[in-house]
């Protein structure tokens, strides 16, 4: 036999054997941190321990984060199309185990559509969920519940996540996030549709209960399901921003309010759930070199795996698994000290909006100084600082280079990078060594569905056929490939 024979063959072997799992579970729980890198954790650890011990970048004193302790393996996240992958592809390799092209939602390279692990779950007879802080339409929910060529078809993919055109009919009892646009008829402000249809009539027709506010948010521990909340009408807010504004839940808030309600739904029942989670807002962060920014949703994360992991020693018929789509930014700590990213309440999105929101001739020296710089934890910026944001392509580049210059944070891109991300995991007793001993090592992303797939004893395979038989009947529902891989450039977010 040849060595490359040899070799292949031992690959194959190898794979084949990892995908059986020891470990049984009722519900699983998978948790995407969009863009999150091992130099995301250690800045978000970093800031967090010195702010919480009160020591200095010269004397440091750190703690670990939740995270820090559930490192069980790493993950491969190259596409078909690229060595740095997309949301879109790599979302298809995680929610349905097959490599594809950077904007693909659940579609082979050749267009046919891939069954993903929540449409499984579904077809099995459990109940399913997604959360998001970007549109609950985006590429990373997108992939677990429509079908289409093009991850821009936002409006379409909604049609799908509702059941509105799934060839299979509604595949999700829970969606909570953004994108109320794509939902919303072209009659009402806002809308990103380009027709009059209105999903969220739709879904309350559906049986669906409706919230698009935070005050309907904090009704729905009483909600069952369907559940559909959409509380904007794109990306959720920063968690810096949303702290000050308290106009929208937090992830946190989302994600407990989803596993109760999930947990409610199917306590007396032998059938659990799947459920989705995204931490989408530290991609975005990162794409806008934002380091405070990026470190609080960074932190935020952290949160969620905690309230999870408490969650599953009081329930441990669940397990939890975690791993980024892909790292964002090319983040490296160099001549490094965190703490000057402590004293910011905003993000430079939101710094920019303001910015752009200002009369005509305003006095833009005068306003730099007296609100977006303090607003943004420069306050004491020096001349050069501020004629540095002044002169910048945006302010909210500005003070964004700024605030990385001053705690020795740097950025290789404005994209996402090849480098390979981090898997976590976590179950309660003796199942964790199980877990811990099934998924030690390094894995390609296209692996962790079928792994859950077997935890959970679904068949995503007979999904995938379910979705052919009915695209030679008509693929219209697909959608049309009429944006190139190449045209996303990486970026999972539009402005």
């Amino acid at each position: 036999m040849h060595l490359r024979t040899a070799v292949a063959a031992a690959g194959v072997a190898l794979l084949q054997s990892a995908a059986a799992a020891s470990v049984e579970a009722k519900n699983v729980i998978y948790i995407v941190p969009d863009g999150y890198g091992p130099a995301s954790q250690n800045m978000a650890r970093d800031l967090a321990s010195l702010i919480e011990t009160g020591t200095t970048g010269s004397n440091p004193e750190i703690h670990e984060l939740p995270v820090d302790d559930l490192a069980i393996g790493r993950v491969r996240t190259h596409s078909a199309s690229s060595m740095i992958t997309d949301s879109a592809a790599s979302g298809t390799a995680f929610a349905a185990g097959h490599k594809s092209y950077n904007g693909a939602i659940s579609v082979r390279p050749d267009g046919q559509p891939v069954g993903s692990i929540l449409e499984a779950a579904k077809m099995g007879g459990l109940k399913t969920g997604l959360v998001s802080t970007t549109s609950i339409s985006d590429a990373t929910p997108a992939v677990y519940a429509a079908h289409v060529a093009n991850r821009g078809s936002m409006p379409l993919i909604a049609e799908q996540q509702l059941g509105y055109s799934h060839p299979l009919g509604s595949m999700v009892d829970l969606l909570l996030g953004g994108g109320r646009c794509n939902f919303s008829p072209n009659t009402t402000e806002g809308s990103c549709r380009s027709d009059d249809l209105d999903l969220l009539a739709y879904a309350e027709h559906q049986g669906f209960t409706v919230a698009v506010d935070r005050n309907e948010f904090n009704s729905l521990s009483k909600a069952k399901l369907p559940l559909l909340g959409l509380f904007s009408e794109e990306s959720m807010r920063y968690e810096m921003d949303r702290r000050v504004l308290q106009d929208e839940p937090s992830l946190l808030e989302m994600a407990q309010t989803a596993i109760k309600t999930l947990h409610q739904a199917t306590r007396r029942s032998k059938k659990g759930y799947f459920l989705m989670i995204e931490a989408a807002r530290i991609d975005h962060a990162g794409h806008a070199n934002d380091p405070a920014n990026h470190a609080i949703e960074t932190w935020m994360y952290n949160d969620v795996i905690a309230w999870v992991r408490d969650w599953i020693d009081q329930h441990p018929d669940t397990i939890m698994l975690s791993a980024a789509d892909h790292e964002t930014g090319g983040l490296t700590l160099n001549g490094y000290d965190p703490l000057p990213l402590r004293n910011g309440t905003h993000s430079s999105e939101h710094l920019q909006s303001v910015w752009d929101s200002q009369p005509e001739g305003f006095d833009e020296r005068a306003f730099l100084v007296s609100e977006i710089l303090p607003a943004y934890g420069l306050d004491d910026a020096s001349d050069d600082e501020i004629e540095s944001v002044l002169e910048a392509s945006s302010v909210g580049a500005g003070i964004a280079s700024a605030l990385s210059a001053r705690a020795g944070v740097d950025w290789s891109t404005g994209g996402h990078t090849s480098v390979d991300v981090t898997l976590h995991g976590y179950a309660a007793g003796r199942k964790r060594r199980a877990l811990q001993a099934d998924l030690a090592g390094g894995w390609d992303n296209t692996e962790l569905p079928r792994y859950i797939e077997d935890v959970l004893g679904l068949d995503m395979d007979a999904v995938t056929e379910k979705l052919r038989r009915a695209a030679r009947k008509d693929s219209s529902w697909l959608g049309k490939r009429e944006i190139e891989a190449r045209g996303f450039g990486g970026c999972d977010h539009y402005h």
